[in-house]
């Protein structure tokens, strides 16, 4: 499921995956652009409202912590808007194709995570689906 996105929010999203997911590689980032997407396209639960990249990136609370580190505000490397292009353009991986939670637990990833199905892990990522009734555009 495509969305619209401006170069700036290309380059935005970049820098989300980046900062997010660079230390377990490239289809790590990819899962997150994943996220992020879900949050834009779903318009449900905790992201009701959310209708572009720019306010997804930034939503306040309940957005990403990476946000309000340094390394997010480095320029966008080419590599990495060429990974967000290909999530803005649609491509979806699992476990993060309908997810729209992830976090990297120290442990074990729980069953459950404020009360949301495991969808699964990608290295020391753990993603989180809705239940189909409640976010059914993510589906």
């Amino acid at each position: 499921m495509p969305v619209r996105a401006t170069s700036e929010e290309v380059k935005l999203l970049a820098r989300l995956m980046r900062a997010e997911a660079e230390g377990d590689g490239q289809m790590a980032m990819l899962l997150v652009g994943n996220v992020g997407v879900n949050r834009v396209v779903g318009d449900c639960l905790d992201f009701e409202g959310l209708r572009s990249i720019r306010a997804m990136v930034f939503q306040s609370p309940g957005g990403f912590e990476a946000v309000q580190r340094p390394y997010f505000y480095q320029a966008a490397r080419s590599r990495d808007i060429r990974l967000a292009r290909r999530v803005i353009r649609g491509e979806r991986y699992d476990p993060a194709s309908n997810a729209l939670w992830f976090f990297k637990p120290v442990g074990p990833c729980p069953p459950r995570w404020f009360n949301q199905p495991h969808s699964g892990r990608y290295k020391s990522h753990c993603f989180y689906i809705p239940l189909p009734a409640s976010c059914p555009d993510v589906y």
